[in-house]
Order: structure tokens, then sequence, then C-alpha cells
């Protein structure tokens, strides 16, 4: 993974499209961030407010929070560096977990084999610290329901998802212990953000114009739309490859609708759940995440680390129903990196070839989901 990033300026490799987002945009918004205020009149700033730490925290090897912190290490390379890093803490995380009776070296197996399928792509995105939070937040209940709580909350304020582990947690003290110490954390975090910097809520005003990426299932139907004579046009903007066009705002409604729909499936289960086993917080939270992604307008490439890191989870337990459902994501990871960044210029316009591989990706995607949530229902009797 190292070795491609060094190389990314490769054709094959997108010329350099994978690490731009750290040298040029990370980049932008860590000067912002360190005169103390969040970029609010940037429409590429979509993160609330809890990525702001983490795309300051290069600065913790640096002697100047704007100078690079060594002179080999730029701001790029530090933010490497943690990266791996955080990559480490999960895999050691799993590996501990894995080693306990009755669990499985399974998951720490599938997060170190399984994230080079999506080539460097994690190594120059801050999912794998999110997901670092996330994977915490789950081996942490059987321990301390508190500290699940709070891992938890912290990953929600970096990128929303992480809440989606508390979901699966047994009925009773269980639930109650971590979901108000999530709620006491997040309140916490929230109030020394917003006084240590400006305008931390700005991110709310950019949610509503994202439109429907193409490697969204929605665009996927856009893409084969387009290859039978549809208008629409393909268009950078808000940080994504996006489709412009006749019905382009229906395709987006009806991903919200599907998310709601998902959403609400979710509860259903959760009010006619009737058994409990170790694994079924890690399932829940596996299948939920999975629905919440597919049922997206938005579907990055970097959120398959997400995928990953929690079908690893599941995978420590010798009682998880996901199995299956870690082959296919396994399998939707690499085929994902070949989306992008090797034939991005294949799917962004919209050839047969582009629009057959992200149809095998995203279809991977849909029935791993579809897997999850049945699997999910029938073993915990709902």
């Amino acid at each position: 993974m190292l070795w491609l990033l060094l190389h990314d300026e490769s054709s094959l490799l997108g010329r350099g499209a994978v690490s731009r987002e750290v040298r040029e945009l990370y980049f932008r918004w860590y000067v912002t961030l360190t005169h103390g205020g969040f970029p609010a009149d940037d429409p590429m700033w979509q993160y609330p407010p809890g990525a702001g730490p983490v795309l300051l925290s290069p600065a913790l090897l640096s002697s100047s929070p704007l100078s690079p912190p060594l002179p080999s290490l730029t701001y790029f390379g530090a933010f490497v560096a943690l990266t791996l890093a955080a990559d480490a803490l999960v895999a050691i995380a799993l590996a501990c977990a894995g080693k306990l009776p009755g669990r499985s070296l399974h998951g720490a197996t599938l997060w170190i084999a399984g994230l080079p399928l999506l080539l460097h792509i994690p190594l120059a995105r801050y999912d794998v610290q999110v997901t670092a939070l996330g994977v915490f937040a789950l081996l942490a209940l059987s321990r301390s329901t508190r500290a699940c709580g709070a891992f938890a909350a912290a990953g929600a304020l970096v990128k929303v998802w992480p809440a989606l582990t508390l979901l699966g947690t047994p009925r009773g003290r269980t639930t109650r212990e971590a979901w108000t110490a999530a709620a006491v954390s997040a309140g916490a975090l929230l109030l020394v953000l917003a006084l240590a910097f400006e305008h931390p809520f700005s991110f709310l005003r950019q949610q509503g114009a994202r439109g429907v990426q193409i490697e969204s299932l929605g665009g996927t139907a856009l893409a084969f739309a387009r290859r039978a004579g549809w208008p629409g046009e393909v268009r950078y903007q808000f940080g994504a490859m996006e489709f412009t066009g006749p019905y382009v705002s229906t395709v987006a409604a009806l991903s919200l609708m599907l998310t709601a729909a998902a959403f609400g499936l979710l509860l259903l289960w959760r009010l006619r759940a009737r058994r409990w086993t170790e694994a079924t917080p890690y399932d829940a939270a596996l299948c939920a995440v999975l629905l919440f992604t597919v049922t997206s307008r938005v579907i990055s490439p970097q959120y398959m680390v997400w995928l990953l890191g929690l079908a690893a989870v599941c995978l420590t337990s010798r009682h998880t129903t996901q199995r299956p459902v870690a082959a296919l994501l396994t399998a939707a990871a690499g085929v994902s990196a070949l989306a992008y960044p090797v034939l991005y210029a294949q799917v962004t316009a919209c050839t047969w070839t582009g629009c057959l591989v992200m149809l095998v990706r995203n279809g991977l995607l849909a029935a791993a989901a579809v897997l999850s949530f049945r699997q999910l229902w029938r073993s915990t009797g709902a």
C-alpha cells in the first residue's frame, strides 16, 4: 500500500488523484482550522466538527502547526504515518479480541489481508481513524458499556456512522448505560469544539445540495440510462463526480426514501428481536452501516474501509451470522479498487466497461445488505 502511494502519479493509479485529497484539500482545511475556525464557506466541507481534530492531528508530529513536522515529513507524510498507526491499533485490538476464549482470529486476518484490496486509498483518507473508533466501541462493549458509548460518540462526531454501533446493544441496563454515555460524551465533545472553533455546524448547510455520485446505486442506474440515450452529464461538484440533468433529483429523493425505509427496518428489528448473543451487537452494527451505505446518494470507495472494519469485528466472534456477508464485502472491496482508481476514467465516461464494473461492485453490496439483514433477523428471532 505504501509503495502504491509513492507511485500514485502512475496513469494506472489515477495520476495522483488518490493522494491529492490529502495534499491539497485536507491541507487547505488544516490551515483554516489552525486559525480557529471550520471552513464555513467551502462547499466541500461536509463533515461533523469532530473531523477537525483528526485533520489537525498531523501537527502532533510537528513543532509548529504550519511547518512540516520533520524536514522529510510533510503534512501528507505525517497524515499517512498517523493513519498507519490507527491501522496498527485496529489490527492489535482485533487480534487481542480474537485470542479471548471462544473467539477467533479471523477478524484480524480479514482486516490485515482485506484492507490492501483497496490499494492505497485507505492511507490517503481519514476513514481508517473513524473505523478505529467504531471498532473500539464494539470491542469495548463486553468490558465497559460507558467506554463503548464514549467511543461511539467520538466516532459519530467525526463521521456520523459510528453512532450505529450502538444499535445492537442488549436491551435494559446495557443499552441505557451505553446510550447515556454516548449522549454525555457527545455533548461534552461538542461543547469543547464549539468553544475551540468558530462555525462548528457549518457542515450542515452543505448536505442538502449533494447530488447522485456516479458510484452509488442510483448513479449506476443513471450510467446505464446514459448508455440508453439519457442526456445527463457527469460533473465534479461537492468533492465528488456526480450526475446532473433530468431526473437526477428524483433519483436522489428515491435514495433518501430508501434510507428512511432502511431505518424503519432496523427499528422494527430492534423492537422485535428476542435473542441476543455476544455477536449480535457486532452483526447489527455491520447490517445498519451496510444498509445506510447501499441506500446512500454517495458511495465513495473509502466507505469500504468502514465495512471491512465492522465485518472484521463480526468475525472475532464464533457466533456471528455475518460470515457470508464478510465474503461478499471482501469481493466488493477488490472490485471497488478496480473502479477507483484503476478504471475510473471508464466509470466517469459511463462506458460499458465502467458501467459493468459498477454493476458488479454495487450488486455485491446490495446482495450483502439483503443477506446481512436476513441473517440478523433470523438469528435474533425477530
